[in-house]
């Protein structure tokens, strides 16, 4: 099965730092999930310019994990460079609803194009 997931919207601002050197930005995005995650997200990034990060970010999904209905925050350290995206995220514990409610786990994230692909190890 491959999983993977695509960027619907991204919408980023400025929050500090001159427009020729080292910046903080905040971006706000969605994502939609396919494969062991079938679902839709939102989330925030705290990015800074210049850097390949590692960029924080919390994402709530919306869906279902391998079948099972809920919804679930994520925390992730990305990096990103001019040869892509790379990154770890971790299931908020306490974080989980419906049948997802208990759910732990990890994964990875990586890509270089709208749509990336991710790994995802949980427990329920």
């Amino acid at each position: 099965m491959t999983n993977t997931f695509t960027m619907k919207t991204w919408d980023e601002a400025v929050v500090d730092g001159p427009p020729d050197g080292p910046r903080f930005a905040h971006a706000h995005c969605t994502f939609e999930y396919q494969g062991l995650i079938e679902g839709t997200s939102v989330c925030d990034y705290l990015l800074y310019y210049p850097g390949e990060g590692p960029a924080p970010g919390f994402e709530r999904i919306t869906g279902t994990v391998d079948g099972r209905k809920g919804s679930f925050v994520i925390r992730h350290e990305v990096g990103y460079s001019e040869h892509g995206v790379r990154g770890t995220f971790t299931v908020v514990p306490g974080s989980a609803t419906g049948e997802l409610a208990g759910l732990a786990g990890a994964g990875t994230i990586a890509g270089a194009s709208e749509t990336m692909n991710y790994t995802f190890d949980y427990k329920l």
